[in-house]
C-alpha cells in the first residue's frame, strides 16, 4: 500500500530528484557516483515553535483575585511570591478607562500608613492638581510627580485617618482637569466596595 507523504517529505524528494533527472538528461548513463555540487537545495528555514502558556510572563501584571471592585494586581517574577498591590480601574460614562489608582501598605512609613500611584492620561493640566473624595467629606490634593509615554503619575501617602475613611466609605471621587479644556472638570468614580478586604490582602513594603 502506498503511503501518502508528508508535504515536507514530499519537498525534499522533490529538491533530491530534480538535480538528479538534470544530470542525466546532460550526460549518458554511467555507472560511475554523479559529481557533488554546489547547487543543492537547501532546506527551508523551519519554525520549532514555543510552549503555549496560559500563564502570564515574566514582567506582566495580572489579576490574582478580585476582592469586590478592586484586583489584587500581581506582576510575575521569578521570587516564590509575585509582588501585589490593589488596583481598580476608572471608567467615564461611556465605559472608557480614563485613570488607576495602585495601592499598597507601608510599614514604617512614619505619616504614611500606604502608597498610590495614580495613572492619568497625558493631556491632563498637571498645575490644576489631582483631588480625592470620600463621599461628602473634604477632599484632599495632591501633585503630579512625573509623566511617561502612558500617562501622567501622582504617587501619594494615605495616613491612617484616609485609609480608615476609605474603608468606612462607599465612593470616593478623583478629580482632575484638562489640559485643551482648562475651564472644565473631570470626575471619576473611585468604589470603595471591597477595599476594606482588598486592603488586608495587599503586601507590605518597608520603608
Amino acid at each position: 500500500m502506498l503511503k501518502q507523504l508528508s508535504p515536507l517529505a514530499a519537498l525534499a524528494l522533490v529538491a533530491m530528484t530534480v538535480p538528479a533527472l538534470a544530470q542525466q538528461a546532460d550526460t549518458p548513463t554511467t555507472t560511475e557516483e554523479p559529481a557533488a555540487t554546489e547547487d543543492t537545495a537547501t532546506a527551508p528555514e523551519l519554525d520549532l515553535g514555543e510552549p503555549v502558556s496560559d500563564g502570564p510572563k515574566l514582567g506582566e501584571r495580572y489579576s490574582k483575585e478580585k476582592i469586590g471592585d478592586w484586583d489584587l494586581a500581581c506582576i510575575r517574577t521569578e521570587a516564590e511570591n509575585d509582588p501585589c498591590s490593589l488596583l481598580q480601574i476608572m471608567r467615564d460614562d461611556s465605559g472608557n478607562p480614563v485613570a488607576e489608582m495602585s495601592l499598597f501598605r507601608i510599614e514604617n512609613g512614619g505619616q504614611a500608613a500606604a502608597g498610590a500611584t495614580i495613572l492619568v492620561p497625558l493631556e491632563t493640566l498637571l498645575p490644576a492638581q489631582l483631588t480625592i473624595a470620600v463621599d461628602d467629606a473634604p477632599g484632599k490634593r495632591y501633585n503630579y510627580t512625573y509623566c511617561s509615554p502612558i500617562g501622567c503619575a501622582a504617587q501619594i501617602g494615605l495616613t491612617q485617618e484616609d485609609i480608615d475613611a476609605f474603608k468606612k466609605g462607599g465612593k470616593a471621587t478623583v478629580t482632575l482637569v484638562p489640559a485643551p479644556a482648562p475651564d472644565q472638570v473631570v470626575s471619576l468614580t473611585l468604589s470603595l466596595s471591597g477595599f476594606t478586604a482588598g486592603y488586608d490582602a495587599v503586601d507590605v513594603v518597608k520603608q
